[in-house]
């Protein structure tokens, strides 16, 4: 399909701007740019908000309307590993708390290159065990555990649920992988090659997130960075994985997806045709994504129940 029409218009207005681009920025200039392109989305109302300390790693809690138990997601932002926080974070967190009633607990792990694979991913499992620890305590059921997250931040949902399944939990009902990274060994995915320039996200900024995060070759080889390296994915949790058609990202998430299907996973591949990188987080200026918001929600509530 061609480039959604909101997207096309989106694009030109960016063109227009002329601004720099991120890999030719200190990187704490690059963070309070992304920090200004996704505020927070105060208009998304959820039953309240709140930050406090999982296990050592900051997070923020996002509590539905309504009486607990609440299913608990634990949600991990993009931003390559080197960009992005919980205020960056926001507008998807509401939505999905909203969506699904669940509570949403945001992790706010560390970034690099001030710290390193495998600094973020660490981060991401030991909020995740908080979380199952802990969600009575916030009104959570610890019963219904999934992990989410777009990007990079889809990336250490996958690694998660493989550090779940191999270090013996906690256990997770479900993963929600929407425009994963799951692959830094091979850079020959085509669609790095057919859409690695013009649509948001560039083959030179994921070279640029390696670089910073995973700069070495043995890093990059361990599946708790390439989640699509692991020797095998049987008895992971179920999965949704979302791609965009104009991504360099597409190809690697949805081999991903098919090698879940290959070890035995229930894992569901939906291409949203005409989009691009990030619309995810576009929900308030692209209205054509709140149906991809609605499918992620749904496929979470689903396996809730």
């Amino acid at each position: 399909m061609p480039l959604h029409p909101e997207y096309q218009t989106m694009l030109a207005q960016l063109a227009e701007m002329e601004g720099p681009d991120l890999i030719d920025l200190p990187v704490a200039t690059g963070r309070e740019m992304f920090r200004a392109m996704q505020p927070q989305a105060f208009d998304v109302e959820v039953g309240a908000v709140s930050d406090v300390d999982a296990g050592g790693v900051p997070a923020r809690i996002y509590r539905p309307e309504g009486e607990g138990p609440f299913p608990v997601v634990i949600m991990f932002h993009g931003g390559g590993w080197v960009i992005g926080d919980l205020d960056t974070a926001d507008r998807q967190s509401r939505e999905v708390c909203r969506g699904t009633g669940a509570l949403v607990v945001s992790v706010d792990y560390r970034l690099a290159p001030e710290h390193r694979f495998p600094a973020a991913a660490d981060d991401c499992y030991a909020a995740t065990r908080w979380a199952a620890e802990h969600a009575p305590d916030h009104e959570g059921d610890a019963s219904r555990l999934a992990v989410a997250g777009d990007s990079a931040g889809g990336n250490l949902a996958a690694v998660v649920a493989q550090m779940a399944r191999d270090r013996g939990g906690p256990r997770l009902v479900f993963q929600l992988l929407v425009y994963p990274v799951t692959d830094g060994v091979d850079p020959g995915w085509p669609s790095y090659r057919d859409n690695g320039d013009g649509y948001l996200l560039t083959t030179a900024a994921m070279g640029w997130f390696w670089n910073h995060y995973a700069p070495s070759a043995a890093d990059r080889h361990n599946p708790y960075a390439s989640p699509l390296q692991a020797e095998s994915l049987a008895g992971l949790p179920p999965a949704l994985v979302m791609t965009a058609e104009f991504d360099p990202l597409r190809d690697e998430g949805e081999a991903y997806a098919r090698a879940l299907r290959a070890a035995g996973v229930d894992a569901e591949l939906v291409r949203c045709d005409g989009f691009i990188h990030g619309f995810f987080s576009h929900t308030g200026t692209i209205p054509a994504t709140r149906k991809a918001m609605a499918k992620a929600c749904n496929a979470l509530s689903a396996a809730f129940a």
